[in-house]
């Protein structure tokens, strides 16, 4: 029988890709020498936010999705960040592929505003992997799933995605606004004879501050 591991080596960001997109390169080694064919190989991605401390600045960018500090002991938990796939070709041995991680930078999204609040450091992950294998046995040709119980953690310095992201987005970023939202603030913007959005939300956060224009 088979024998499968499969651990993530690295993560870089795709300098090539239309959107932002991380890869991951995973190493998969079977070592009872089985020919194999291809995988197909699965993933789901999580977040392990309770495997790194943070610093001040960084747990007011987090109020939003854990609370305040003192709830952490019982709302700081694994969430999933994303699926991915890929298809890899045969090998015997040991062989790496690269497992493409698109990005967003919706706000909307809580892994992207949760790797946002971060300063630095590493963003702690899970891979936990499903999938089928399709290779050469004693009795001919085998289908078979992916061990469920396969799994790897990586540490993915911040850095990463903040150069992913700065490829697609270099010193922005976007919010997803409602129609409505989006009339209103248009509305205001010719009104007061404004010449982008960014001055249109600059001027109300003024207001808001009670800063004289």
């Amino acid at each position: 029988m088979m024998q499968l591991a499969i651990t993530v080596d690295d993560i870089v960001a795709d300098p090539y890709a239309a959107v932002p997109t991380l890869v991951a390169k995973v190493r998969l080694t079977e070592s009872t020498g089985a020919d194999v064919r291809a995988v197909a190989l699965r993933a789901q991605v999580r977040i392990e936010p309770q495997r790194r401390p943070y610093t001040p600045a960084e747990e007011s960018g987090l109020v939003d999705i854990f609370g305040a500090r003192e709830r952490w002991s019982t709302t700081v938990h694994p969430f999933l960040w994303m699926h991915t796939s890929t298809v890899l070709r045969g090998f015997r041995g040991t062989c790496q592929a690269d497992l493409p991680m698109p990005c967003t930078y919706d706000f909307e999204v809580v892994g992207s505003k949760y790797v946002h609040a971060l300063d630095d450091g590493s963003v702690p992950l899970l891979f936990l992997f499903s999938g089928t294998v399709f290779a050469e046995g004693d009795s001919g040709f085998q289908v078979m799933p992916v061990p469920w119980d396969l799994d790897s953690r990586y540490a993915m310095p911040v850095a990463v995605w903040r150069d992913v992201i700065d490829r697609h987005f270099p010193g922005a970023g976007w919010l997803r606004l409602d129609h409505d939202v989006i009339r209103r603030l248009s509305d205001y913007r010719a009104a007061h004879g404004l010449t982008s959005w960014e001055d249109t939300v600059t001027r109300l956060l003024a207001l808001d501050a009670g800063v004289p224009l």
